[in-house]
C-alpha cells in the first residue's frame, strides 16, 4: 500500500513538478525553495523504489 502512494506521488511530481537537472542547476547555488524541492523529489523516489 505504502509503495503504491509512493509510485503515484513519484508519477505526480514528474507531470507537474519542474525538472531541475534540465534547469543544470548547481546544488551550491539553489535557493531554499529549490533545495526543499530536491529533497522532496529524492524522499519520495526512495520510498517508491524501496
Amino acid at each position: 500500500m505504502k509503495k503504491q502512494l509512493f509510485k503515484l506521488l513519484a508519477k505526480v511530481n514528474k507531470a507537474i513538478l519542474p525538472s531541475l537537472g534540465k534547469r543544470e542547476v548547481d546544488m551550491s547555488k539553489a535557493k531554499k525553495w529549490q533545495m526543499a524541492l530536491i529533497g522532496w523529489r529524492y524522499y519520495v523516489t526512495r520510498n517508491s523504489l524501496d
